[in-house]
């Protein structure tokens, strides 16, 4: 039979650590993370990472288990969220995916082949040695006119990224989009998917709130640290709440202009999010509001009641 999994999705800031903890404390779940950049140590403030008194007992996997300089792919993901499946099922508990990156999740609970999407050395090299010369612009021009979706998704200083995106066009003939909207949506468990949406203004203005929290807790300090580290260059450093700090750093702008910056790259994001969940999978939404969230938990938990006892 296949396992039963729980997938709490939606943007940023919405609410769905606290529906986790309530979810996991009611029917006897452990808590996998869902967020990219969450495994990274040293990395708490920005990433909006659960502190431990939070966590109410509730065991969370995937969080704090990298150091800032290490990469972790997709492919990894799906990987460790595997090994946990099997470990926390094994112990008769049921397994809770939380977070708001959408094509880690999605290759996770869809068994995602990352086996079509092959390397070719020779390509990637081709690519580098144009970077050398000329620098990142051509190549991300590039990716723009050949897959503009994937474009959109990529900073246009991150050469990993751009990249890997043009290798698999030229490896394959197809964009990434492409390959990604060919696999298999069938899932080796049964995923019971729970999605969480906000009025968008009344969510920007949760946002922008959590970022001057952030910044109160302390987010300049600890995106510093890891600077001071030398990690600028590093993939957990080009992630939204670390990126937009760097220019200050450099003394090429000011502190209040980076934090404005930061909330504009995080009210796109959540768009994103929206855009990614909504189109790539079959998900029950509810609309939750500041003011009756707890109400609209009652009711979640009620309706999962009704859903695990058929399962």
């Amino acid at each position: 039979m296949k396992k039963t999994i729980i997938a709490i999705v939606g943007p940023t800031a919405v609410g769905k650590t606290k529906l986790s903890i309530e979810i996991a404390k009611q029917f006897n779940g452990e808590i996998i993370s869902g967020d990219s950049m969450q495994v990274y140590r040293g990395m708490d403030i920005g990433t909006a990472k659960i502190k431990e008194h939070e966590k109410q007992g509730i065991p969370h996997y995937l969080i704090d288990s990298l150091d800032p300089h290490e990469s972790f792919s997709v492919a990894d993901f799906q990987s460790s969220v595997n090994d946990h499946i099997e470990e926390i099922t094994s112990r008769n508990k049921l397994p809770i995916i939380v977070g708001g990156s959408g094509l880690y999740i999605q290759a996770a609970l869809f068994d995602y082949n990352f086996a079509d999407e092959k390397r070719d050395p020779t390509i990637t090299k081709k690519f580098e040695s144009i970077i050398a010369k000329q620098g990142i612009k051509p190549l991300y021009e590039q990716l723009k006119r050949v897959d503009p979706e994937e474009a959109s998704k990529i900073h246009p200083n991150n050469h990993r990224r751009v990249v890997r995106a043009l290798e698999i066009v030229e490896t394959t003939g197809k964009t990434k989009s492409q390959l990604q909207e060919e696999q298999n949506q069938s899932s080796p468990y049964n995923v019971i998917l729970i999605g969480l949406e906000m009025d968008r203004q009344l969510l920007y203005e949760r946002i922008n709130l959590r970022i001057d929290q952030m910044v109160a807790d302390g987010l300049v300090e600890e995106v510093r640290t890891l600077y001071k580290q030398g990690l600028q260059n590093a993939q957990s450093m080009k992630a939204i709440g670390y990126k937009e700090f760097i220019p200050f750093f450099k003394g090429e702008q000011e502190l209040e202009h980076c934090i404005d910056i930061l909330k504009r790259n995080s009210r796109r994001y959540a768009k994103r999010q929206y855009t990614w969940f909504k189109n790539k999978m079959d998900i029950t939404w509810y609309t939750v509001e500041p003011n009756t969230i707890n109400e609209k938990f009652g009711i979640i938990l009620r309706d999962l009641a009704g859903i695990l006892k058929d399962k």
